[in-house]
């Protein structure tokens, strides 16, 4: 987004910016990085299309998996526990991401946003990603690190537990509805034993 901002004239965010910025899809990104006066509402869409492009170009730049999260997936894998990705970043982008960083893990699901599938907290892409994994909704333990999972969980029945290593403060998680908080990925596992 800072490329597209510096190709108009714009000054850039510090990346500290972009924690507040991100999640809840593309769209709501470069409506909270034009400043006011920067675009109009019929300008936003090209906005939009200039940072997915620039996106396109860069997108697997310094994306990796979080410390823990290998191991974590091993040992859902490990105990059957089947698991799903859903994010609001583009499709294409979602499904290019798992399939870079994620491939050793089979998923029943990978959802990012597109037609026809509202973005989160709307609860259809979680209910949607149940579904596919073939359990009751109230069976989900929904992972996020934002106040958006959190709502989505929430909206559709889930357990909501918020992580600690990713973008969001623990403050902003609880007041979303996080029932659990955890610091590592390993964690997860003493919430679903004591779950199940």
């Amino acid at each position: 987004m800072n490329r597209v901002l510096a190709q108009h004239g714009f000054d850039a965010y510090p990346l500290s910016a972009y924690r507040n910025f991100v999640g809840d899809g593309a769209e709501v990104l470069v409506r909270r990085a034009l400043r006011p006066g920067q675009a109009t509402e019929a300008e936003i869409p090209a906005y939009i299309q200039e940072f997915k492009k620039a996106y396109a170009g860069c997108w697997d730049a310094c994306t990796r998996p979080y410390p823990g999260i290998p191991e974590l997936l091993d040992m859902l894998a490990g105990r059957g526990i089947p698991a799903a990705v859903l994010s609001n970043k583009p499709h294409e982008f979602t499904v290019r991401c798992v399939e870079a960083f994620l491939h050793r893990w089979r998923f029943g699901g990978v959802l990012g946003e597109q037609a026809g599938r509202p973005r989160k907290p709307d609860p259809a892409g979680a209910l949607e990603a149940a579904r596919l994994l073939h359990v009751e909704p109230e069976e989900v333990c929904y992972l996020g690190d934002t106040n958006t999972d959190m709502l989505t969980a929430r909206a559709a029945g889930m357990l909501p537990v918020g992580v600690l290593w990713g973008f969001r403060p623990a403050a902003e998680l609880l007041e979303s509805g996080a029932r659990h908080l955890i610091k590592r990925p390993q964690d997860l596992i003493e919430i679903l034993e004591y779950a199940s």
